[in-house]
């Protein structure tokens, strides 16, 4: 018991400032997702009067499907939004026990990664919305009539551009493995054929699933693998403590 009340009061204030950090960070969660919510309204008004896919009528099926569309962005939204925040926090507090290079690469590794993951979700919204454009003009040449809902729709567009977003990220995660010493350019070498298996299995759940949109989507992260492999070549090509 001592020693409990002795930790408790050793270690008090790095606990009250976890507790103050995580009520902010609900905090923010919170009005992200009414601005996501509310937001989707006139979004969804922009799309509709920008999408340009013959021969789509776009549906709702259910008089409470806007409502729960405009939950899940909400949510979304919160979550994409409050990620780099938290890892704002997390770098204050781990700052102190920090060398000045470690936190020089944090530091250049927050805007690179958000400006990468704004790339992937350009580039795969972009990827999507000519896979949709394909699809449908498939179907109508098949005789089947398209009307999407849109629910699915959107929430596959934001879901799947996303997903692609956090995937472009990948070079700054392995370049941090590699300068802790889990792995070595040797390693990511010798297993190349395999990433590249991996990352099309990855691809190919994500819609659309024909073969055009997944080559599409797939070539891009695998040359952001080998640029990887490049330009880290000389930081780190010995042992790694995955073999």
């Amino acid at each position: 018991m001592d020693n409990f009340k002795e930790n408790i009061s050793k270690y008090g204030i790095y606990f009250e400032e976890l507790r103050r950090r995580l009520f902010s960070l609900t905090k923010t969660f919170v009005i992200i997702f009414a601005l996501g919510f509310f937001a989707t309204s006139p979004a969804i008004k922009f799309i509709m009067s920008h999408l340009d896919i013959s021969g789509v009528t776009i549906i709702t099926t259910s008089p409470f499907q806007l409502v729960e569309l405009a939950m899940s962005v909400g949510f979304f939204t919160a979550c994409i939004v409050t990620i780099p925040i938290f890892i704002y926090h997390l770098y204050i507090f781990l700052k102190p026990g920090l060398l000045p290079s470690e936190r020089k690469i944090f530091i250049l590794s927050l805007p690179l990664g958000l400006l990468l993951f704004i790339i992937g979700f350009i580039y795969g919204a972009g990827m999507l919305y000519m896979g949709v454009k394909l699809i449908a003009k498939v179907n109508i040449g098949l005789g089947v009539a398209n009307y999407w809902n849109i629910s699915t729709f959107i929430s596959q567009i934001v879901l799947t551009s996303s997903l692609l977003g956090l995937l472009f990220i990948f070079p700054i995660v392995i370049r941090f493995l590699i300068r802790i010493g889990m792995i070595s350019v040797g390693f990511l070498k010798s297993k190349r054929r395999h990433a590249i298996v991996v990352i099309f299995i990855i691809v190919s759940l994500l819609p659309p699933t024909d073969g055009l949109s997944l080559i599409l989507m797939a070539l891009p992260l695998v040359l952001i693998f080998e640029l990887t492999v490049l330009f880290n070549r000389k930081n780190n090509s010995g042992r790694s403590l995955i073999t």
